[in-house]
């Protein structure tokens, strides 16, 4: 399953953002990395098997001050597939035939005339 990362990192310049995002994108399991927040200070990571503590102890390391911030599964839009119900259609109904079978009025009388 996808994880996604925020990982709240301290930048203050560009070198510095490019080589966190160099490091995040090098560890394993990592899909996709980018950096979000009003002054570009988190950084998203999703991946899959992605080890949210060791990245963030490298980044400690190599950068500066990095917390995490937020850390769960990706929600992946749900793409459900419109399956078609078949719609049963009746073909036209046969019209109704009735017999009209005739009746003796006088059953009692004599039938060899």
């Amino acid at each position: 399953m996808k994880s996604k990362i925020v990982i709240e990192v301290q930048m203050h310049c560009a070198k510095c953002r490019s080589k966190a995002l160099q490091i995040a994108a090098s560890t394993d399991g990592v899909d996709s990395v980018t950096l979000q927040g009003d002054g570009k200070n988190h950084l998203v990571v999703t991946g899959d098997g992605v080890d949210s503590v060791n990245l963030t102890k490298t980044l400690r390391k190599k950068i500066g001050r990095a917390a995490i911030v937020e850390q769960g599964e990706k929600k992946e839009e749900e793409k459900k597939e419109k399956v078609e119900e078949s719609k049963i259609q009746w073909g036209p109904s046969q019209p109704i035939v009735v017999y009209d079978l005739p009746s003796n009025p006088n059953p009692g009388g004599c039938s060899i005339i």
